[in-house]
């Protein structure tokens, strides 16, 4: 949780409003845990596995028991700089830790040891499209700290246990402006920081884990008048229930100032039960802390050349990607940007566009069919049961003309269900060929206009809904087998123009 959202109003000066809800400014700023992908802990050598019986990933540091101290984990702070320069910020060259002091059963030391005064990552942006619109929002920093333990409640036999086997775990907090002006736009936001932590690999994003957790700061306001007083929903694990607790607390600001109550600073929970958010507890302020640095850790220094040699180790950003998408492949941008959701999504479009010579029918392919399955399925681009190479021998089939859109829905079937793996062989056995013999597509044409004078006659009569018409009774003689291009082609010839 981090105390710089009290700077809020200060930075608030010609920012743009949103939509407004019952003539209330809805204003949303976001903290946003990622924890980083180190195998062991920020300052022990514990692990951070997942999924480990209660209390076995913790040693002695992370017990707090006497005569330990912390030791600076360097993949953790190589992981900061990694975020740092993906999202445009300044990386201090120096840097220290405090610790923030509160009491609870699953924080061993009795304070957490964070950065509070002089962050590692400090500014920064993250751009987004939210339908045709770009956003950008603001950030404020990005913290390295500690992980709490976990208190675990049996309800059923009264009892409470503490699991210290988070504890420790290295954190990057990362905390915006309040640029958010809604439910959807904080979704956007959400998922766009989700998907740079996951592209360059400090974090693997897996919010039902835990490994992404989201507290969103929310007020409302009329149009014009400093910030209201914020509630902060705490440990949102997915994006739809993100929208829906947002909507709901907005609606109860809303209300209550309506009703002539007044907000009252808070920490909330979102029931996904019942909808709705409740109070946890009043929210604590920075001097509830008494923040003071940390005596057993020397500040942090970060040389330029090591910022150097982590930017060179950087992967191809989405945004670079996707520019160079509409460069490369001549794509629009929404293409581009719908491409580069996810690295696994952007590999495979590329590889299939270099096999099958056609960019832009493999992003229709890419984003239409194969998007189609696996939303519903819910599997990722890296778990696809279809080869890119596959994909780029159907296109390519499609292409050379060998079969129609509708026959190429039928082999994508077979190759995603596993029927067969080689494209040829399908369109051979399901007998998918279109027709090629023009004296053959000939003998047909004439046997549709034949037999379709009334047709022919509304046609010639200026009607094109006929020609229309006359094209499907063609592709239905040839069992779909006819080009339909190459049917509309003979059919003019043969009705003169």
């Amino acid at each position: 949780m981090s105390e710089s959202v009290n700077s809020f109003a200060a930075q608030q000066e010609g920012r743009p409003t949103g939509p407004l809800v019952q003539g209330y400014e809805v204003v949303i700023g976001f903290e946003t845990h990622a924890q980083l992908s180190t195998v062991s802990k920020i300052f022990s050598r514990a692990a951070t596995a997942f999924g480990a019986e209660p209390n076995t990933q913790a040693c002695a540091v992370d017990l707090a028991l006497p005569g330990t101290l912390p030791v600076m984990n360097k993949g953790a702070v190589e992981r900061a700089i990694q975020l740092g320069l993906a999202l445009g910020s300044t990386i201090a060259p120096r840097s220290i830790f405090a610790r923030k002091n509160y009491f609870y059963p699953d924080l061993p030391k009795g304070y957490q040891i964070s950065q509070f005064e002089i962050p590692v990552v400090q500014g920064g942006e993250v751009s987004f499209l939210l339908g045709d619109e770009k956003k950008t929002v603001r950030l404020v920093r990005a913290h390295l700290e500690e992980d709490a333990g976990k208190s675990l409640h049996e309800d059923f036999i009264g009892q409470s246990g503490i699991d210290l086997n988070r504890a420790g775990t290295p954190l990057l907090e990362i905390v915006t402006e309040p640029d958010i002006r809604s439910s959807a736009e904080a979704v956007a936001y959400a998922r766009e920081l989700h998907k740079i932590v996951t592209w360059i690999g400090i974090c693997d994003g897996n919010m039902q884990e835990g490994s992404f957790r989201c507290d969103a700061n929310v007020s409302v306001r009329k149009p014009g008048q400093p910030l209201g007083t914020r509630r902060e929903i705490k440990n949102l694990n997915s994006f739809k229930f993100m929208q829906q607790a947002i909507d709901f607390e907005i609606r109860w600001q809303i209300e209550q100032i309506e009703d002539g109550y007044a907000i009252e600073q808070a920490t909330v929970l979102f029931d996904p039960e019942t909808g709705e958010t409740r109070a946890m507890r009043t929210k604590e302020d920075a001097a509830d802390y008494r923040y003071f640095p940390d005596p057993d850790l020397p500040p942090l220094v970060i040389a330029a050349d090591w910022i150097e040699r982590v930017r060179a180790g950087l992967p191809e950003l989405p945004r670079a990607m996707a520019a160079r998408f509409v460069q490369q492949y001549g794509l629009p941008e929404y293409d581009a940007t719908t491409l580069t959701q996810s690295k696994a999504m952007a590999g495979f479009f590329e590889a299939v566009a270099a096999g099958s010579g056609a960019a832009k029918l493999a992003s229709n392919w890419v984003m239409g069919e194969v998007s189609r399955r696996t939303n519903a399925q819910d599997i990722g681009f890296d778990a696809l049961p279809i080869t890119a190479a596959q994909l780029a021998q159907l296109i390519t089939r499609i292409g050379d003309g060998t079969i129609s859109n509708n026959a190429a829905k039928q082999v994508f079937e077979a190759l995603w269900t596993g029927e067969s793996t080689d494209v040829d062989a399908v369109i051979e056995a399901k007998g998918l060929k279109q027709m090629n013999d023009t004296g053959a597509l000939e003998a047909i044409v004439d046997e549709v206009l034949a037999a379709n004078a009334k047709s022919v006659e509304e046609f010639r009569a200026g009607k094109e809904k006929a020609f229309n018409a006359l094209v499907g009774q063609v592709m239905k003689a040839s069992r779909g087998k006819a080009n339909p291009a190459q049917a509309g082609e003979v059919l003019r010839a043969r009705l003169g123009g």
